[in-house]
């Protein structure tokens, strides 16, 4: 809301006074593994315990050649040895990015825990064989939608989207749905990841891993 050339703006006087003290762990060098991803995935299993709704959703961000940035929330759906698998349209803008720009970051954000991961790493896409198995085990609504929606084209109204996928269930019915060319996954293969764990009065805690040419990561703490 504006007034002549003063900005009001309503209900945000608290926003300074908004802040969360952490307390709940702390993490130190000793204590962690020598293999980013096993120490994700000690991460990921109290993730895991916690019942955190969603525990799955991550940011990822994503650039053009020319360095225009994007991000919007996925869901990771694998992780191995090898990096975190995601899955998409190939032709959406995030797929278009990561054509031009074969890099990426994710993030996960675990506020009960008071963690956050950060990943960087090089993207490709996942084999036909992955790809084709994850597609199958969708529910056949969501198989109809990645026929029908083409995702991050301008379309005339909700109305058109729910009549191509009308379209789509005339033309596959409900059970033998074949994966669109179009469509499938992406593995993220992490060069760094960083563990942040909140602390008290802001000296929260974060520990890079750097993986190196001979395979092995180095850790190093970083100042919050």
């Amino acid at each position: 809301m504006t007034v002549g050339r003063h900005f009001v703006i309503l209900g945000m006087a608290e926003l300074p006074d908004i802040r969360k003290e952490y307390r709940k762990r702390s993490l130190d060098e000793e204590s962690v593994a020598d293999n980013a991803m096993d120490q994700f995935d000690r991460w990921w299993q109290d993730a895991l315990k916690s019942g955190i709704e969603e525990v799955n959703a991550m940011t990822l961000a994503t650039a053009s050649a020319d360095g225009l940035p994007a991000a919007r929330i996925v869901l990771l759906k694998g992780f191995d040895a090898k990096g975190f698998q995601f899955y998409t349209n190939y032709n959406s803008f995030k797929g278009k990015q990561l054509l031009e720009n074969p890099r990426a970051c994710l993030v996960f954000f675990w506020k009960e825990l008071e963690r956050q991961v950060r990943i960087t790493g090089i993207v490709e896409k996942t084999s036909l064989a992955l790809s084709d198995a994850y597609f199958n085990s969708r529910p056949p609504g969501s198989r109809i939608g990645a026929w029908a929606s083409p995702q991050s084209e301008v379309i005339e109204n909700s109305e058109w989207l729910v009549y191509q996928a009308g379209e789509m269930e005339v033309k596959f019915g409900q059970d033998d749905i074949p994966r669109p060319p179009h469509w499938g996954g992406y593995l993220v293969r992490p060069v760094t990841i960083e563990f942040w764990q909140g602390r008290p009065n802001r000296l929260h805690d974060r520990l890079l891993y750097s993986l190196q040419e001979n395979g092995y990561w180095t850790i190093e703490r970083l100042a919050p």
